[in-house]
């Protein structure tokens, strides 16, 4: 496993990153499984670990501090806060009230005193950043916290966000972490070079579309039962179409051409990106994480990559979406009454 800093702060992160969003889950990882995943990340060289307090209701983070018992300084944790826990007034967002209450809650979960990585899970529009950013600088001189950094942030809400950084003398942002993948690269438009200039780190999610890129995903179009595509029917709607099908079919054949997977390629493409600091990938079993760690050994040379982005371009997929995902409740007035 190689390590590469986030943007321009001194911690180093696995090119590969364990997601634990599946932790928890009903019907997917229990507490025994999601421990025997964790340490087999940890075996493998990977020391990122990727959640949020909204993960299974905060299961996910429960999960994690019960198989990091003995083992903390092994895995740097990351978790979000801002999306919605619960319906009612101050349940959500960027209010300093919540974001001092959510590390609270996200330490106690943990088990653990301080959060590597503390992200503001997707920014909320209807209160100025800088409150926000003022909670998080705070939070990272009292020690509860040791960097930060952007999810879902459109880019002109991730320059805001650095210039008023940089503007008031808070701690700045290490990265942002968004959709992007082979199918999903709205954000190379604006967002990435926003990055580029800001010094910031890109940490893709859904870096297999949902499992598409897999090469589970048969040539009827039938997944595998047990996955994402085949749990989640929004995504095999969304990502499992005949174009779609016959795009993974060409990138595989490119791939297998080279003695390689189409797996591998998704993430041998993405670390191409020298911007990429590390790619987050969930896993259904320790075995999975053999092989999401092994991807990791292929470096595409630029003149593959440019090859792979031909076939990419010529071949435009369904369903690839923004790049950032939107919380309806944020447009929405605040219900007063839990529900």
């Amino acid at each position: 496993m190689k390590y590469r800093h986030l943007g321009n702060s001194g911690l180093e992160v696995s090119e590969i990153g364990l997601g634990a969003n599946s932790f928890g889950m009903p019907g997917r990882r229990d507490r025994p499984e999601s421990e025997a995943i964790v340490h087999s990340a940890i075996d493998h060289g990977i020391n990122f670990i990727d959640t949020s307090n909204v993960y299974a209701s905060g299961l996910s983070e429960e999960y994690i501090g019960h198989a990091l018992k003995g083992r903390r300084d092994e895995m740097l944790i990351g978790t979000k806060f801002g999306s919605m826990r619960r319906q009612g007034p101050n349940n959500f967002g960027g209010s300093r009230n919540f974001v001092m209450r959510s590390v609270e809650e996200s330490l106690s979960r943990l088990q653990t005193d301080y959060i590597d990585v503390y992200m503001i899970h997707r920014p909320d529009p209807r209160m100025p950043i800088e409150e926000t950013l003022r909670a998080l600088d705070d939070l990272v001189r009292d020690g509860k916290v040791r960097y930060t950094a952007g999810c879902n942030f459109e880019a002109w809400r991730l320059v805001n966000a650095e210039w008023t950084n940089r503007k008031n003398g808070f701690v700045g942002l290490t990265s942002s972490q968004f959709a992007y993948s082979m199918m999903t690269r709205a954000a190379e438009e604006e967002m990435i070079p926003a990055c580029r200039e800001l010094g910031l780190s890109v940490v893709p999610y859904l870096p297999l579309a949902a499992g598409m890129l897999s090469g589970k995903v048969n040539a009827s179009g039938s997944a595998p039962e047990g996955t994402r595509l085949s749990i989640e029917t929004g995504m095999g709607d969304r990502w499992i179409t005949p174009r779609n099908i016959e795009l993974v079919g060409l990138l595989d054949g490119w791939a297998r051409e080279r003695g390689h997977s189409v797996l591998e390629l998704a993430f041998a493409w993405l670390l191409a990106e020298p911007i990429v600091a590390t790619v987050i990938a969930g896993a259904s079993s320790p075995e999975q994480i053999a092989t999401n760690a092994a991807a990791a050994e292929w470096v595409l040379s630029a003149d593959e990559r440019a090859e792979v982005t031909a076939i990419l371009d010529a071949n435009p997929p369904d369903g690839a979406g923004d790049y950032y995902s939107a919380a309806g409740y944020f447009r929405e007035e605040t219900q007063e009454a839990p529900r």
